[in-house]
């Protein structure tokens, strides 16, 4: 069974961003490794006692921005994505005074993205060499 809990387990939550970002998708050790992690929340997702999938929530001001959403090879089709970003937007609901969510999703993505609610704004812009799009909805 799924579950996706708050988080303070971050080295759990870096080992399945290295597997997805660095070892999958080729994101430099540099790039991935920000020194934001002390100042986010972070969400982990288990299936059983193995940890599946992971995203990390700042916020700044009336935004909070989901970002380093990742879900490993063998979880992937099975929702927990979708899971993950609904479990993202109901924890900064509760963020008082934080109105509206955001993230920059790679561009391939951003069907999956609307299909949760968010738009895209702006153009297609590279993170780490991969192309993306900025990406917004209201909570």
């Amino acid at each position: 069974m799924i579950r996706i809990e708050v988080t303070t387990d971050i080295p759990t939550c870096q080992a399945l961003r290295r597997v997805v970002f660095i070892d999958e998708q080729g994101v430099s050790e540099a790039d991935e490794v920000d020194g934001l992690d002390g100042k986010a929340l972070h969400l982990l997702a288990w299936d059983g006692d193995c940890p599946v999938g992971t995203a990390r929530l700042l916020v700044k001001g009336r935004l909070g921005k989901i970002g380093r959403v990742c879900v490993l090879p063998e979880a992937r089709g099975t929702g927990l994505g979708a899971a993950l970003i609904g479990a993202a937007l109901e924890e900064l609901s509760r963020v008082p005074g934080v109105t509206e969510a955001y993230l920059g999703s790679q561009s391939h993505a951003t069907g999956f993205y609307e299909k949760l609610g968010f738009t895209v704004e702006g153009d297609e812009f590279l993170d780490a060499g991969i192309p993306h799009r900025h990406m917004r909805r209201a909570l």
